[in-house]
């Protein structure tokens, strides 16, 4: 069985380095054509959803960036947008 890779996001609408980081992924996966096999998440830590995913997973800055491969954390960048040819690394 194929592994299965998921982006998560955390931040917020009025964030300009979350924004840039959600839509930088998202071009980067239909780039890369994985945009079908990773899937990716944004979680707004303005609502109650949002900060619950963030406690969940131990979110205290934003923009805070995950990779999970078939459920386990394999990278984590916080307030930074993450690096272009790392996550295609991780993502292919």
């Amino acid at each position: 069985m194929a592994e299965s890779t998921s982006i998560k996001v955390f931040g917020k609408p009025d964030c300009a380095k979350c924004k840039t980081t959600k839509n930088k992924l998202e071009f980067f996966l239909q780039k890369w054509n994985v945009s079908n096999q990773v899937k990716m998440f944004f979680h707004d830590m303005d609502t109650v959803d949002g900060l619950a995913e963030g406690a969940f997973y131990d979110v205290d800055n934003i923009p805070t960036t995950l990779v999970e491969k078939d459920g386990k954390e394999i990278k984590r960048w916080e307030l930074e947008v993450p690096p272009s040819e790392e996550m295609r690394e991780l993502v292919k």
